[in-house]
């Protein structure tokens, strides 16, 4: 079962910048894609949503901030983890990019080791899903680094849209998600799947658990839950 790897979007146009962010952010085994400009990010998040955005403020043809903002008032976007990288260090300039929606904000120069840091806690504390914490339930355990599950120590197999399904609920204990929710944060808004095959890959994954399939409760109208009560 391959693993999703966290995709990270660096939108800055300076290449000795990238150059180091991208290899800090690898070596911590992150999938990261960069563009110069904000009309290029708005072209890739069409094709492919990005976990997390390292955005700089100035940019050739608009500023991070018009990108951000954007974002935010779109729901396709208005939920990425976003930190804003910029040579702009007073105050009013951090305020302004918190006040826009940014989650955090590091200036120029920076740490590329604080860097990976800061997203990482960034990561934890919006998409907990994307941690690489092994995460568990009553005797079902799920390891993102190496894509097991165990029940009771003992491997089981299923299938990968099984496992994303299994990991993000693990991630978000005793939470109700309608099957549209669901599709939108285990699979994603640009991926066609109907709504109601998201009760096939239940099926399939309670199948898998065997006997902790209690575990993934059904929400009557609503959605599915994870709960160990």
């Amino acid at each position: 079962m391959a693993a999703d790897k966290t995709t990270v979007l660096i939108v800055e146009d300076e290449p000795a910048i990238v150059e180091l962010v991208t290899f800090s952010l690898r070596e911590a085994g992150w999938n990261v894609c960069s563009v110069q400009n904000v009309a290029d990010a708005w072209e890739f998040m069409q094709q492919r949503t990005p976990h997390l955005m390292l955005l700089d403020w100035m940019l050739p043809d608009q500023t991070g901030l018009r990108l951000l903002s954007r974002m935010r008032s779109d729901r396709n976007f208005q939920d990425i983890p976003v930190i804003m990288l910029t040579a702009k260090s007073m105050e009013e300039d951090k305020i302004a990019g918190l006040n826009n929606g940014a989650d955090d904000y590091v200036t120029k120069p920076f740490s590329p080791r604080e860097l990976l840091a800061r997203a990482k806690a960034l990561l934890r504390r919006k998409s907990p899903e994307h941690d690489q914490q092994v995460m568990s339930a009553g005797p079902v355990t799920l390891d993102p680094v190496s894509c097991t599950v165990s029940i009771d120590s003992q491997k089981i197999d299923m299938g990968h849209a099984e496992f994303k399904l299994l990991k993000f609920l693990l991630a978000h204990p005793e939470r109700v998600f309608s099957r549209s929710q669901l599709l939108d944060k285990v699979w994603g808004d640009h991926v066609v799947i109907e709504e109601r095959t998201v009760d096939v890959h239940v099926l399939r994954l309670r199948k898998a658990l065997k006997e902790s399939e209690k575990l993934i409760k059904t929400v009557r109208s609503v959605g599915y839950m994870l709960s160990e009560k």
